[in-house]
């Protein structure tokens, strides 16, 4: 048989709420007989994947310092031998005139640790006897009956999903270039260079024609990820940039963003305009050829 071991008391909350007890009630037809019990054992009850019983003391648990009060506490039956049980829980009495539940927890909701050598936590001054026994402050009816309950929600880290977020600034090789040949041949068509960093896929997107808001009068370019599933998320910080082969003045924007799979690309639509690109003195073009290129500065990592 477990041995009780009763908690250290501690600070704890109460208030009222409507809706009632998600796992247990105990319904108390005579508490007026019940009361010469020094004990009650309620049955048992399931919450979490374990055993539970309310443990309540009708005239209060003196060898917890609850002379005085209705005691209450939550009892977890056949403990696993070598584990220990993390608990946030809550405890109630019905208040019959407001047709609420006092709600009693642990300050800040606490967690309460049941294992082999401690079976018991709750509150040894649940709620005064005189305020309990008092009808018109609605616990007990005419009949003496009354209610008590309880939620139990047991954390379980075996089941609990981790991810780890990284943030790679200024990684090495961070910087991909897009060299597009016969630049005057070429349609409205999107064109794009795909690679690989940091262990997923990437584009580098170009509409020489423009695309959106800058089409017929922009060079719209793009960063995009690829291959992302629904609510995955990559952040990234990088500039896109259009090189002047010429004079080394090129035509640079800054990007910060969270990419997902409903928006993969971030970057331009107006980049730049399409008549700085025939301006032969600029550089842009040159050999008929542009080369656009993307340096990634900040990335996460999953």
């Amino acid at each position: 048989m477990a041995m009780i071991c009763f908690a250290t008391a501690r600070e704890s909350a109460k208030y009222m709420r409507a809706l009632q007890p998600a796992h247990y009630l105990l319904k108390i037809e005579s508490f007026d007989v019940l009361s010469t019990l020094d004990k009650y054992d309620s049955g048992v009850f399931e919450a979490g994947g374990y055993k539970w019983r309310l443990s309540l003391y009708p005239k209060g648990n003196n060898g917890d310092n609850g002379s005085g009060y209705v005691s209450l506490y939550l009892s977890i039956e056949e403990p696993p031998p070598t584990q220990t049980v993390h608990v946030n829980y809550k405890l109630f009495v019905h208040n019959k005139l407001q047709k609420k539940y006092l709600t009693i927890q642990d300050t800040d909701e606490e967690i309460s640790s049941f294992n082999r050598s401690k079976t018991q936590h709750g509150f040894p001054r649940f709620l005064s006897l005189k305020e309990f026994e008092n009808r018109s402050n609605g616990y007990l009816d005419e009949k003496h009956s009354c209610t008590f309950g309880a939620e139990v929600f047991v954390i379980q880290p075996a089941k609990m999903r981790e991810e780890s977020f990284t943030l790679i600034r200024y990684p090495t090789q961070n910087t991909f270039t897009f060299q597009i040949e016969n630049w005057s041949k070429l349609g409205t068509d999107p064109l794009s260079k795909e690679f690989t960093f940091e262990g997923r896929q990437w584009k580098l997107l170009v509409y020489p024609k423009g695309n959106a808001a800058g089409k017929g009068k922009s060079l719209s370019v793009y960063l995009e990820v690829q291959h992302l599933h629904e609510k995955m998320k990559v952040y990234a910080e990088f500039n896109l940039r259009v090189l002047d082969q010429l004079k080394n003045n090129n035509k640079e924007k800054p990007f910060k963003s969270w990419l997902s799979a409903p928006c993969p690309r971030k970057g331009d639509a107006d980049f730049m305009p399409l008549k700085d690109l025939e301006k032969s003195a600029k550089g842009f073009v040159h050999d008929d050829a542009l080369v656009v290129d993307v340096q990634i500065r900040v990335v996460s990592k999953l």
